[in-house]
Parts: structure tokens; C-alpha cells; sequence
């Protein structure tokens, strides 16, 4: 089920996984999920996406997110450090 937030379409809410890599230089990451429900199990997401406006995560942080289609692709949004 998908959702409009923002005019972003959102797919999937409440998911949870671990950041299994993040480059400060460009502020990209890909969390590894732990969803069964999740088509990929690695999604990409910007340093935007984090919720408390830090711009900056530690691979192998537990993280609650959801997922929406940016830039031609799925990518993870709203990251809440677990």
C-alpha cells in the first residue's frame, strides 16, 4: 500500500533494518532491512533522510524507517535511530 506524505509516494512505513554503509562525503547509505515485507533487502538512502537532522549515521545502527520512490528509484526516508 502506498501513500502520499510531502508528494512523495510512500511505500512501505515502519520498516527496520541496520545501516550497513554511509559515506559522509556524499551522504549516501544503504540500510539492510530486516523486513520480509520489503522487496530489496538493501535500500539507499540521502543524508536528508534522517529524521533528527544530524546528516550523518554509523554503519551498524538500528534504524526504523519508511520507504518511497525518489529520483527513479525506491529509497529509505525518515530514519529514526532504534
Amino acid at each position: 500500500m502506498s501513500a502520499l506524505l510531502n508528494n512523495v509516494e510512500v511505500l512501505f512505513t515502519e520498516l527496520v533494518g541496520i545501516v550497513s554503509e554511509f559515506d559522509e562525503a556524499t551522504g549516501l547509505g544503504t540500510i539492510t532491512s530486516d523486513s520480509a515485507n520489503e522487496l530489496e533487502s538493501v535500500i539507499p538512502f540521502h543524508c536528508i533522510s534522517i529524521a533528527d537532522g544530524t546528516r550523518t549515521i554509523s554503519p551498524g545502527t538500528r534504524v526504523r524507517f519508511e520507504t518511497a520512490f525518489r529520483t527513479k528509484r525506491v529509497e529509505a526516508i525518515n530514519l529514526v535511530n532504534l
